[in-house]
C-alpha cells in the first residue's frame, strides 16, 4: 500500500529527493499508476517510468529549488503547482508545474498526475498560501 504525505509536504518532498539523488523517495511521492508529462509533451504512467526519468536528472547532479504557488484541496483531491528550478554544470532551467494528488487511505497525498513543464517559469513563482475548497 501506498504511504502519502501531508499535502503541505510535497514539494518540499521533490526538492530534497532531486537534492539527495533519492530515486526512490522520489518515484514514492507518486502513486503506482501516476501520470507524467514529459517536457515533449508525451506523458509516461507508472512506477517504472516515472524512475527512469528521475534517474536520469538526478544523474546531472543539480540543485533544485522548489517554490509552491499555490495548494488547493477539494475532498480526496488537490491540486498544486510550483516554480521549481534545477541548476546543474553552470546551466539552469525552470518551470511552473501542474499537479494533481490524490488522498490515499493513510490520509496521506501521493501525486496521480504530474506535469513539471506546464509552463515557463517567467514571473509566476511567487508563493501563495494553501487553501481549502469545501467539497
Amino acid at each position: 500500500m501506498a504511504h502519502g504525505l501531508a499535502l503541505e509536504d510535497i514539494h518540499s518532498a521533490v526538492k530534497r529527493t532531486i537534492n539527495k539523488e533519492d530515486v526512490e523517495g522520489f518515484v514514492g511521492l507518486y502513486a503506482q499508476n501516476a501520470h507524467m508529462v514529459l517536457p515533449d509533451g508525451s506523458t509516461i504512467t507508472g512506477h517504472e517510468a516515472i524512475r527512469e526519468q528521475v534517474i536520469q536528472v538526478c544523474a546531472m547532479k543539480g540543485r533544485m529549488t522548489v517554490t509552491t504557488r499555490y495548494i488547493i484541496e477539494a475532498g480526496d483531491l488537490a491540486i498544486l503547482s510550483n516554480k521549481w528550478t534545477l541548476t546543474a554544470g553552470g546551466e539552469s532551467m525552470s518551470a511552473i508545474t501542474a499537479e494533481v494528488a490524490q488522498r490515499q487511505p493513510d490520509g496521506g497525498w501521493l501525486y496521480i498526475i504530474d506535469n513539471p513543464y506546464a509552463g515557463p517559469a517567467g514571473d509566476a513563482g511567487t508563493e501563495a498560501p494553501a487553501a481549502t475548497a469545501a467539497g
